[in-house]
């Protein structure tokens, strides 16, 4: 998600001392004694960094990923418990301290070496380089759809295959059996001989005296017991009767609340701020200038937020102050055109001659698609709560990289990171805004004024102005048809290479591709948005494909799967979803069906949407999903993640637009940067394919497919292509 590239994942591992070059003098070894202290209270055995036993024979599986309504900390657990052979009532999780040891190496790994046939003996070495590089980029992330293919596959798998070895053999020297002789199930250890039976925690300690394997012995899927079932959110319960704990709850001896205020214009810095005024209000302790804020803190959140509407503020000027929305997208359109006429731009995909292509086609098709800004809009908005010393800090915050903001909060307060503490809360929403740590560093200035606890509690208006947005971008396309209506060429150039890699790049046989971008750099900040430039992507590439489906004359469904031959598996998945659609239906008047297949984050999903237009207005009555993510952990938390993910771009495809205007964010609260609301939620219906490929992720990959297939259905009821997001903007009134 995000900046963290592979080029970014060797250069680190280069400079952190040469680790990948080091050998066998990076190899973890056995470093559960290091942290046992950390992670475990009095009877708890730390068998490996991974897994911890009770005396009660309860399991906690330790793991380095933050909970944010995705469900992966409770799939994870389930990946635990099948390898370890533990029931999974037994099983509970913990969300590991932000420490240099829990630097989530298996991400790493997984990001690097995914679907990689590792030699044996050089598993431990690349582990340990792994180790060291997240330890050198501060990395415990959730994010990238990496928690089950990444973390659960090369970490959460092979520590409870490997747990289950260390009890076995644990058992087998205590008993004088051999180990062949016993077996695992529901948290005890057998002997199928004489039928003898002892919990897990009986041998915990003994199996903690030696190093875990770092190449136990998988199960198959036919083996599996609680993988690829359902099993009970354990993080519901305490959502729906209000016990659960997120940042926004936490509560400190002593606390004052904040409020803040940003430079309305990015870059801009404090120039002065008179608050006689909100100093003489009830309740207001301190008025604290930032750099390019000012916070009020008071006894009370309202008492803040009321003082600070009263300050008078002074910003400084900026080059950036006369910048609009519409200046941007002129600029971006002509840093496309000198990219294709001026050959300035950097290449992606460049194969065959798309040039000669275009010049003996029979038909061309030439277009530009936009999107705009988005923001991430979390339900709960970014807060922290700080209580800083001369000597130290400690934290209360839900984050997608507690280690990462630990740095970056001493960091800025130029305090030794051994000295800071972060305690990790549950998150309302993440979508990679809860990666960038803003509010956290604001939180621990404020607090270090202050000289005791704040909980620092961004409004909505500044949490939709002060996002680190979903980047607006321009996407030029250029095809060539043959006389058969096959694509002859493929030219895409875009602005702003992010991540990943892949986004822009299709599926489809095209012998001749050029897919290039061009910099086009803009004062607005950008962060991951869910899905990355996936949801660009996807939206420009599969709506294109569908206009030259049309130009072509063929059926936009059978014309992806006559280019995807070669393809079997995104085959399948197309099909799935189009046969569970009913594609091909006559659909009455006023009603459109629209396609579209994505890959992204190892998984495919291919999507079909059922509109109707009436009266002007566009309503989704239906979206049916297929997706392969290899296997599902859990058939309900894929589910949920393909839902969520399409009510999220569909909140993007019909609504979402942030706006500049004099260099500022326009939009400022859910009157005018509006979401799908429960009522127009359309209904989903999932398709999930087990094909037994490597494992996929599932957070992210039901996002970018809905704003194509929506536009795709949109023009099959009424003719008009929509080109740019969102629909809002487009005018039906001629239409139903």
């Amino acid at each position: 998600m995000g900046k963290w590239t592979r080029r970014a994942f060797i250069t680190t591992g280069v400079l952190a001392g040469g680790a990948l070059a080091v050998g066998v003098a990076i190899r973890p070894g056995h470093r559960a004694p290091k942290v046992a202290g950390q992670v475990t209270e009095d009877g708890e055995v730390l068998v490996s960094m991974w897994v911890k036993i009770d005396p009660t024979n309860k399991v906690t599986l330790i793991a380095a990923h933050s909970e944010m309504g995705q469900g992966a900390q409770n799939a994870l657990t389930q990946m635990l418990a099948d390898e370890l052979d533990a029931s999974w009532d037994d099983t509970r999780f913990l969300e590991a301290p932000a420490i240099d040891e829990y630097a989530n190496w298996a991400l790493g790994k997984g990001f690097l070496f995914g679907g990689a046939d590792i030699p044996k003996a050089l598993v431990p070495t690349v582990d340990g380089a792994m180790l060291q590089i997240m330890k050198a980029m501060k990395m415990q992330i959730t994010g990238g759809s990496s928690s089950i293919r990444a973390t659960g596959v090369y970490g959460v798998r092979v520590a409870g295959a490997a747990a289950r070895e260390m009890l076995i053999n644990a058992a087998s020297e205590a008993w004088g059996v051999p180990a062949s002789q016993l077996d695992a199930r529901d948290t005890h250890i057998i002997d199928a001989k004489s039928g003898k039976r002892a919990p897990f925690a009986e041998f915990a300690l003994a199996a903690s005296q030696t190093p875990p394997s770092p190449t136990p012995t998988l199960k198959t899927p036919e083996q599996f017991r609680i993988m690829g079932k359902s099993a009970p959110r354990r993080d519901i319960p305490a959502k729906v009767d209000g016990t659960a704990m997120f940042g926004i709850d936490a509560q400190v001896e002593g606390m004052k609340h904040a409020a803040i205020l940003a430079a309305p214009v990015f870059g801009a810095q404090l120039v002065s701020v008179d608050s006689t005024q909100a100093e003489g209000m009830a309740g207001v302790s301190h008025v604290v200038s930032l750099d390019d804020a000012v916070a009020v803190v008071a006894d009370g959140y309202w008492q803040a937020s009321q003082a600070l509407k009263t300050l008078d503020i002074q910003w400084s000027k900026t080059d950036s102050d006369d910048v609009s929305s519409e200046s941007l997208f002129n600029q971006f359109e002509q840093s496309l055109a000198q990219g294709i006429e001026g050959g300035k731009s950097s290449s992606d995909v460049d194969d065959g001659d798309v040039e000669g292509a275009l010049a003996d086609a029979t038909a061309t098709v030439d277009v530009t698609y936009r999107v705009p800004y988005l923001a991430h809009a979390c339900m709960e908005p970014m807060n922290a709560t700080a209580l800083v010393t001369d000597e130290s800090c400690e934290m209360w915050i839900g984050t997608q990289n507690p280690l990462g903001f630990r740095y970056d909060v001493a960091a800025a307060l130029d305090m030794d990171v051994e000295n800071v503490q972060i305690h990790q809360h549950l998150m309302g929403g993440g979508f990679g805004r809860r990666s960038i740590s803003d509010s956290a560093v604001q939180a621990a200035k404020i607090a270090r004024e202050v000289g005791g606890p704040v909980k620092l509690i961004w409004s909505r208006e500044e949490d939709v102005r002060h996002d680190h947005f979903r980047p607006a971008v321009a996407s030029r396309f250029r095809a060539a048809l043959d006389q058969n209506g096959q694509i002859a060429a493929w030219e895409n150039i875009y602005h702003e290479k992010h991540e990943p890699v892949e986004a822009p790049t299709i599926p489809y046989t095209v012998a001749a591709q050029k897919i290039h971008h061009v910099d086009s750099p803009t004062h607005v900040p950008f962060g991951p948005w869910r899905s990355v430039d996936h949801s660009q992507h996807g939206f420009f590439t599969e709506a294109f494909f569908d206009e030259l489906a049309v130009a072509a004359g063929k059926d936009p469904y059978e014309y992806r799967m006559s280019l995807l031959a070669d393809k079997p598996r995104h085959q399948n998945v197309l099909r799935t979803a189009a046969e569970a659609a009913g594609w091909g239906e006559q659909l009455p008047r006023g009603k459109g069906r629209g396609i579209s297949l994505q890959e992204s984050f190892g998984s495919l999903v291919a999507q079909v949407v059922d509109v109707s237009v009436t009266a002007g207005k566009v309503s989704v009555d239906r979206v049916v999903v297929a997706v392969d993510a290899g296997f599902a952990v859990s058939p309900d938390g894929l589910t949920a993640q393909m839902e969520s993910g399409v009510n999220y771009g569909l909140t993007a495809a019909l609504y979402g637009e942030i706006n500049i205007e004099d260099g500022a964010v326009k939009q400022s609260n859910f009157h005018d940067y509006p979401m799908v609301r429960m009522n127009e939620s359309p209904l989903i219906e999932t398709h999930i394919i087990n094909s037994g490929e490597a494992w996929g992720g599932a957070g992210e990959p039901g996002t970018p497919g809905i704003a194509p297939a929506l536009v795709n259905a949109v023009f099959d009821a009424t003719g008009l292509r929509v080109r740019e997001l969102p629909l809002s903007k487009q005018d039906f009134s001629d239409f139903g």
